[in-house]
């Protein structure tokens, strides 16, 4: 099956081709966090979203150079270091350093650059995009000295969103946006210092001043993949207006087509509700692992619902993860047991077989379609786990379902890490199974009795054994 995507621009389902001559290179943008504070699960939502859209693209022998910006300069970073009476630069670093502590625990791929936007090579861009926006009449000074796009000039404005220009109204997102502009809807390249900016500034032809949010992005990313991208990503939120404008500004540039598939996932809610710090229901990475759960129970949770479908986070779906996620363990534990085991008896042959298992990637093919590809997992699971009980799975059969699950693993990047299982624990989970299949009940429960002195629960079910770790423990 080709891979195919839902586009924004065109609101179709289309297959994928990269714009790379030989087709094996892709130029993927994902919009980064705004460091003002530590990202909160709707961002992680997305970030998780476009990490699975770059491992599948990657099993599926593309290659991907994909770009992740870090907003570092806009009014939030800087009434943010205003607060707290610090540099920009030292209030911003330690939520730059949090956020990449927070990929590592949730296991999501480092994309191949990180520009910030302050950098000053990246602001030199900036503003000779803005020069030639101005060349080219597309945006202009107003009395206020700030610089604006002026979006009447640019007919294709409005096609990403798909409304109509006269129904534009003010974003609120920056406060320039009700300040002497030609039209409501004209947006900040530039934005004129004043004195609430304290000492961020940076000189330009318009005056001393700093960029405007959106002009960020088209400068990064262009300067770093090119005129032309084959993806760009990011929340449904950031397509109105902030990927509206930077299709406007980097069109108005280039004169090409900046982006070929435009990919936005759905909000994340909590019981429910939109998350609101109002509402108490504002969860950062750091509150989730702080109620005893895992980075990689949180990946589960977080990803296991389709991109463009609202998920809804609750502590109950965070405890159903955590289920899932034994029940594959268990599964991984017993296929590793019977691997080992040498054929010194003939099994009948089972009728699973490793070719089964590419419904899960054809599934993910169909627009990243996770929960079909979930679903094909678990089937696949509940089949070989009877296959084993009924001793006809061969250690030939187990170790090509181990191998199958490593290509799985590497879209989801979910095998429990060592450290996860202390070692002491994991040999001892791995000897009851043994135990359980020789039918020797009596090493089985005093391996259990041994577990529970450690603090670690064992339950056996019919998908195989079940450990956690007692809490308190």
């Amino acid at each position: 099956m080709a891979l195919r995507f839902f586009n924004t621009y065109t609101r179709q389902v289309e297959e994928f081709a990269p714009l790379d001559a030989a087709g094996r290179t892709v130029k993927m943008y994902t919009c980064g966090p705004t460091v003002y504070d530590h990202a909160h699960i709707g961002n992680f939502r997305a970030y998780l979203f476009e990490d699975l859209l770059q491992r599948h693209l990657e099993l599926r022998n593309y290659t991907v150079q994909r770009v992740m910006n870090l907003t570092d300069v806009d009014d939030k970073t800087i009434r943010g270091c205003q607060t707290a009476g610090m540099p920009l630069a030292d209030f911003t670093a330690p939520f730059k350093r949090a956020f990449f502590a927070d990929l590592e625990t949730l296991r999501i791929k480092r994309a191949d650059y990180f520009p910030e936007a302050t950098d000053q090579r990246h602001i030199d861009v900036m503003i000779d995009m803005i020069g030639t926006l101005i060349a080219r009449n597309l945006a202009y000074q107003a009395d206020d000295k700030s610089v604006y796009f002026r979006i009447k000039a640019f007919p294709d404005y409005g096609k990403l969103a798909h409304f109509n220009l006269d129904e534009l109204q003010s974003t609120g997102r920056n406060r320039n946006d009700e300040y002497e502009k030609e039209s409501v809807g004209d947006f900040a390249l530039w934005k004129a210092w004043d004195e609430v900016d304290g000492d961020v500034r940076w000189e330009s032809p318009w005056g001393s001043g700093r960029p405007g949010w959106h002009i960020e992005c088209s400068a990064m990313a262009t300067e770093i993949l090119g005129p032309r991208l084959d993806i760009h990503c990011g929340g449904i939120d950031n397509i109105f207006p902030h990927h509206e404008a930077e299709i406007a500004q980097t069109e108005g540039v280039t004169g090409k087509q900046f982006v070929r598939y435009w990919l936005h996932c759905a909000h994340l809610l909590v019981d429910s509700q939109k998350m609101s710090k109002s509402l108490g229901n504002f969860h950062t990475l750091r509150d989730v692992l702080a109620k005893g759960y895992s980075g990689r129970e949180t990946r589960y949770a977080l990803l296991r619902v389709h991109y463009r479908a609202q998920l809804n986070f609750t502590w109950e779906g965070m405890e159903e993860a955590r289920v899932a996620l034994a029940r594959i363990d268990s599964w991984l534990e017993r296929l590793r047991v019977r691997a080992a085991e040498e054929e010194n008896i003939e099994h009948p042959t089972s009728n699973i077989q490793p070719r089964r298992g590419e419904a899960f990637f054809d599934a993910l093919d169909d627009d990243l379609n996770i929960s079909a590809a979930l679903g094909a997992l678990f089937d696949i699971i509940r089949e070989t786990n009877r296959a084993l009980d009924e001793g006809t799975l061969s250690s030939t059969a187990a170790g090509a379902w181990l191998d199958w699950w490593k290509r799985v693993d590497s879209v989801l990047a979910l095998t429990a890490a060592a450290a996860e299982l202390p070692a002491e624990i994991a040999e001892l989970t791995a000897a009851r199974v043994r135990a359980r299949l020789a039918q020797d009940w009596r090493k089985s429960d005093d391996m259990r009795d041994q577990l529970a002195a450690l603090g670690w629960e064992v339950r056996d079910t019919k998908d195989g054994q079940k450990i956690t770790r007692r809490s308190g423990a």
